[in-house]
């Protein structure tokens, strides 16, 4: 979807190794030219080698910038710093995305209920958060054209007075898009409607009011984990060091009480080391506080949590093109059913909740889902027929105290935050996927602004960047692959790979091919479950190329077998498992305690709403 037109003018960054264009890009959902944009390497450094490029640091030679966090704020950041030519490293106590960034609803949006909260509450808040959404909705579809791609949504109307008023707030959500705006939203007849979505209930729930139709309107879908994962590629490819399995263990102080670095554990390893910055920055979403506190253990709160929980559900309860909002069921809660990679995905709770690592899905909160929706379809959903749930927590900036705040997280403002510490450590949370570059480039400002880096650091770039898998990729990708699967089948692939051509291109964009090539110099064009799209060659692929370090790495993050089918996940775990294991060389021993870490991970964060049901 983007085409690169033109290039000159290559020159160094201020420290980094990024080399840098001015370009033209081109796409179907916004265009322009893009000075100073950088030319992304096509090789990412190995784990080990950016180990070694760690420890080449000292206390006497710092790095400028240390990210501590690899969500999608931190590994936004990393790739801003990176490509202004700043020496950045990133670590992340657990794999790129393995928090929130790998559990929201994938969608890129402005936030429809934010326009109404701001016309109603006469908050220029939340209308300044819409506004900049929508505009940051053009750069994300631009910058990932084979990660996201605009989906139309329809919101069912059985008031008449419902047409207008939704039409209406529709309308100016096309307003404030502006020349970003993707489709102008339109009525649905019930006819049209119900063509849309057979499955959708013909009379509401609770007045019993036939369909009088809907209003259809466009917003951007993405796969969030993958997106995470792309940036933090991304970041490494312009010169950052990007680490997953790394945990800030403990923050280094100098005499005057200033935080100038810290403790990284390697968990993969065990190992500890000295990580110096001239700058730290605290990007770990709801564990922000937490990191705070390794520093001042009577730090205030900062940030509030709030969980929000989804269930995958078979393609045939709604419609493979099509999604569905209601902005208000019978609790006032939004309720979502949207098609996402052959299946659906439903929900979401938003409940206020402490911060853990590995959340699970709730039987409550599951069975909230369950049932409100069936009150707006035509059939009740059957629990048996849940493929995977799975709860995200997300950081909400904490109301001060003088505020209260009580259990309603609704009505919490979703922008970001940033503040410095009395240690000197930056600190940003807050926001949503879909502004995720406009938060980093504010960090990176703000890191900037204290002047510990160099003075000739480089501005914001990240605004038209095609970032790694999309440099070359085209929209008639999928179909050359399918092509060429055709005349040259993978050798236990079978006659069927339409959904493969699909899947590789939206996943690895410009580097499907080099997937391919795996598939077939290893012989592993075998799929890893029945039905599913996922090679064999994938694992291999995401181990040498994308710091896939363990089963789960690869089964929830790389690909998202765990959220669409977690029964299947787990029966591939075996295959996977010894696949990783021949590219990282491990025992025997370590394949079977991998298969097991990773089988108890997936039971407890996908399956419990499975067995219930089958209970």
């Amino acid at each position: 979807m983007l085409r690169r037109l033109a290039t000159t003018a290559f020159y160094a960054g201020a420290g980094g190794t990024a080399v840098v264009a001015v370009t033209t890009v081109t796409g179907l959902w916004g265009s322009g030219k893009v000075a100073d944009a950088p030319f992304l390497s096509d090789t990412v450094p190995t784990r080990a080698q950016q180990l070694s490029k760690l420890l080449a640091g000292s206390r006497e030679k710092p790095f400028d910038l240390l990210v501590i966090g690899g969500g999608a704020t931190g590994a936004g950041c990393a790739v801003d710093a990176a490509t202004r030519g700043l020496n950045t490293v990133l670590i992340e106590r657990e794999d790129f995305g393995s928090g929130t960034s790998s559990k929201s609803t994938k969608l890129v949006h402005g936030g429809v209920r934010y326009l109404e909260k701001a016309v109603f509450q006469a908050d220029p808040s939340q209308l300044k958060l819409v506004f900049e959404a929508l505009h940051e909705r053009a750069n994300f579809l631009a910058n990932v054209p084979h990660l996201a791609h605009p989906l139309p949504i329809m919101t069912p109307c059985y008031q008449w007075w419902e047409v207008p008023y939704y039409w209406a707030g529709l309308k100016a959500y096309d307003a404030v898009a502006g020349t970003t705006n993707l489709v102008m939203s339109k009525y649905l007849n019930r006819v049209e409607t119900m063509n849309f979505m057979p499955t959708l209930a013909e009379k509401n729930p609770e007045t019993h009011a036939g369909l009088k139709g809907s209003i259809l309107y466009y917003d951007g879908q993405f796969d969030d984990s993958r997106m995470c994962v792309t940036l933090a590629t991304s970041a490494a490819s312009a010169g950052a060091i990007t680490l997953n399995h790394a945990e800030c263990a403990e923050l280094i102080k100098n005499e005057e009480g200033k935080v100038i670095g810290a403790k990284m554990k390697d968990n993969l390893t065990g190992k500890t080391h000295e990580v110096y910055a001239k700058v730290l920055l605290n990007a770990t979403g709801v564990f922000t506080d937490g990191v705070r506190k390794q520093s001042d253990n009577a730090a205030r709160t900062t940030v509030m949590g709030s969980s929000g929980v989804h269930v995958t559900l078979p393609a045939f309860y709604g419609s493979a093109t099509m999604g569905m909002l209601v902005p208000k069921t019978k609790d006032g809660r939004v309720l979502f059913l949207l098609p996402w990679q052959g299946a659906l995905i439903a929900g979401t709770t938003d409940t206020k909740c402490l911060a853990e690592a590995k959340p699970a899905p709730s039987e409550a909160d599951v069975a909230w889902v369950l049932d409100t929706l069936s009150d707006h379809l035509g059939v009740k959903v059957r629990r048996e027929d849940v493929l995977s749930a799975w709860s995200g927590i997300r950081p909400l900036p904490a109301p001060p105290p003088s505020k209260g705040g009580g259990d309603n997280t609704q009505n919490v403002v979703r922008d970001h935050v940033m503040w410095t510490d009395a240690d000197g450590m930056l600190n940003m949370t807050g926001g949503k996927w879909t502004t995720y570059r406009k938060m980093a480039e504010e960090a990176v400002d703000a890191v900037v602004a204290t002047g510990r880096v160099p003075s000739n650091t480089g501005h914001c770039v990240t605004g038209r960047l095609p970032l790694r898998g999309a440099r070359t990729f085209r929209p008639t990708l999928a179909a050359e692959l399918g092509q060429q699967l055709k005349t040259d089948p993978l050798p236990g692939l079978g006659a069927a790979h339409d959904d493969v051509a699909a899947h590789l291109a939206s996943s690895y964009g410009d580097r499907a091919p080099e997937v391919l090539r795996i598939a077939r110099e290893k012989s592993l064009g075998n799929r890893l479950a029945p039905g599913l799209p996922v090679l064999e060659a994938e694992v291999a692929y995401c181990a040498a190329m994308e710091y896939s370090e363990t089963p789960d790495d690869f089964l929830e993050r790389r690909v998202r077998m765990a959220f669409m089918d977690a029964s299947a996940a787990i029966a591939a775990l075996p295959r996977v498992a010894e696949l990783m294991g021949n590219v990282h060389g491990w025992s025997r021993e370590r394949r079977a305690k991998e298969i097991d870490n990773a089988r108890a991970l997936l039971t407890r964060q996908y399956v419990p709403a499975v067995e219930a049901a089958a209970a």
